[in-house]
């Protein structure tokens, strides 16, 4: 798909995040009629234990970021041995996008200033819930870098099934542990989407604006497509 029709397609990947996540803020802001039904919800939810702690311990930085590294320098190293062109913008995209998650969770938390759930001690900055957020983009981000360095369609279908389980665990864990409302699961969930959104339109651009296939640099696809190289002369 050339890079014009991608950002045609980009406001109807993310507007519907973006909407939701406008909705959700302002009922949190507002305490409008949502905000009855998720505390409702969370009440009905809520039951800590071990294993919802260990679910919630998911999107620590600790836990989350590390794998994110990992993604990042491996998809690194394979562009850069591969002859990739601008090998290191999709790992940049990542990093960026990492690095955007505290930014725009901290001023968040602080606007609308939402209090905790029963199951914590009283306190307020709850929303969004930061941890979700950064399990979304450090997950998201890795398999959206590891997938097209896969060959084989089940080891993908893995990877994806992996990263859905890492955060829906993480956002089951906050919730049932009562480290979260449920809307602070929800909107995170649209802002890490909007994210990952970002590093897919910028993982999938080269500089001549189409995709480069793993493996392939652009010299080779020249070579390949019939065009003269420097050291075979005029045919």
């Amino acid at each position: 798909m050339p890079v014009s029709a991608r950002f045609r397609a980009l406001p109807a990947l993310v507007g519907l995040p973006v909407l939701l996540f406008a909705l959700i803020t302002w009922q949190v802001v507002a305490d409008g009629p949502l905000v009855g039904v998720d505390e409702r919800l969370s009440g009905a939810l809520v039951h800590p234990d071990r294993i919802s702690e260990l679910l919630s311990d998911l999107g620590n930085v600790q836990v989350a970021v590390p794998v994110l590294v990992v993604a990042l320098v491996y998809a690194a190293w394979h562009g850069r041995a591969s002859g990739v062109d601008r090998w290191w913008v999709p790992p940049l995209a990542g990093v960026v996008a990492m690095a955007l998650v505290p930014a725009l969770v901290a001023p968040l938390k602080e606007w609308t200033d939402r209090p905790g759930t029963p199951a914590v001690p009283p306190a307020v900055g709850y929303y969004p819930s930061g941890h979700t957020a950064t399990a979304v983009v450090a997950y998201g981000t890795a398999a959206l870098l590891l997938f097209p360095l896969l060959r084989s369609p089940a080891v993908r279908r893995t990877l994806v099934v992996l990263c859905a389980v890492l955060v829906l665990g993480t956002s089951y864990g906050l919730v049932r542990r009562g480290y979260h409302w449920p809307l602070d699961v929800v909107a995170s969930w649209c802002l890490g989407v909007v994210l990952l959104a970002g590093v897919r339109l910028v993982a999938r651009r080269t500089p001549d604006g189409s995709r480069t296939p793993p493996g392939v640099s652009r010299s080779t696809r020249r070579s390949s497509s019939g065009t003269p190289s420097s050291s075979s002369g005029p045919s």
